[in-house]
């Protein structure tokens, strides 16, 4: 087993409270290290994973966890945990995982999922989109497509994922999020394989030749995944096809490091809005 034979990865640091009487990690940390991966992977699919087994209708069960131990990690060691779907039936999934501290493989671990009714926890055939997402994943294929257009196209998708992040969330009201500016706009929403909204964004024209990004939401339960830099991406790429040699933002402190490496610089000095501290940012195209 190779790092190369994965595409999806979670890092993680051994922490003391993970270590046995013999100074390495206790044995059945590490099933929790790759269920933590799994966590991971369904963000890299672009599935909120409540939300998405809601549509497909029915819940992944394990079945059966088989872990072979190759050599011990120790505290502080940097792991990476590699997961990956290797094959489907009619009702199961096989996923392999592998545990890396640099490039030494610890551990290696095959678990099987049953997709099943919750309700009554007997086992129903692997959706064919689910199928299709696994397969496509695990071939490269891209799990997310950014859709631009005006409030009237996409406003309903746009909204919803604003107002989960915005209001339900972040306390925001639900006057504030919305405003008159959301009609003028050019909007960007993400969506899954499935067909759902995951993240939203919009561009307005601050000044000739200057546009601003604004109200850029990413669904919670994805976030960490590159989704938000797509959607960044795409908001950028749109102001720069209309003719716009500059971009600007209002960033939340707490997303200030994203946009930085997305290429943003800060302009001015902090200051509060809606009770949450930003800071403007700018970029040339």
């Amino acid at each position: 087993m190779q790092r190369n034979e994965f595409r999806c990865f979670h890092r993680l640091r051994v922490r003391w409270a993970e270590v046995d009487m013999q100074k390495i990690v206790f044995n059945a940390h590490y099933l929790m290290y790759i269920d933590t991966a799994m966590s991971d992977y369904w963000r890299a699919l672009g599935l909120p994973y409540e939300a998405s087994m809601h549509v497909l209708g029915g819940e992944m069960y394990v079945k059966k966890a088989t872990v072979e131990y190759h050599a011990s990690a120790r505290l502080d060691d940097t792991l990476d945990v590699g997961l990956r779907c290797t094959r489907i039936g009619n009702s199961s999934c096989l996923f392999t995982a592998g545990i890396f501290c640099g490039d030494r493989l610890l551990i290696s671990a095959e678990l099987v999922y049953v997709f099943a009714d919750p309700a009554t926890q007997t086992s129903r055939p692997v959706p064919p989109a689910l199928r299709a997402i696994f397969e496509g994943f695990e071939a490269g294929a891209d799990m997310a497509e950014v859709r631009t257009g005006d409030w009237n196209t996409l406003g309903r998708d746009a909204g919803r994922v604003r107002t989960e992040v915005f209001v339900h969330e972040q306390g925001i009201p639900a006057e504030i999020e919305a405003d008159v500016h959301d009609i003028s706009a050019r909007h960007a929403v993400l969506y899954n394989r499935l067909g759902m909204p995951i993240a939203a964004g919009r561009l307005l024209q601050q000044s000739p030749g200057v546009g601003r990004i604004g109200r850029m939401a990413v669904d919670r339960s994805v976030r960490g995944a590159q989704w938000g830099r797509q959607l960044l991406d795409a908001l950028a790429a749109a102001a720069r096809a209309r003719g716009d040699t500059e971009v600007q933002l209002h960033a939340q402190r707490s997303a200030e490091g994203f946009y930085r490496r997305a290429g943003f610089s800060a302009v001015g000095e902090p200051y509060e809005e809606a009770g949450i501290a930003h800071i403007a940012m700018a970029q040339r195209l």
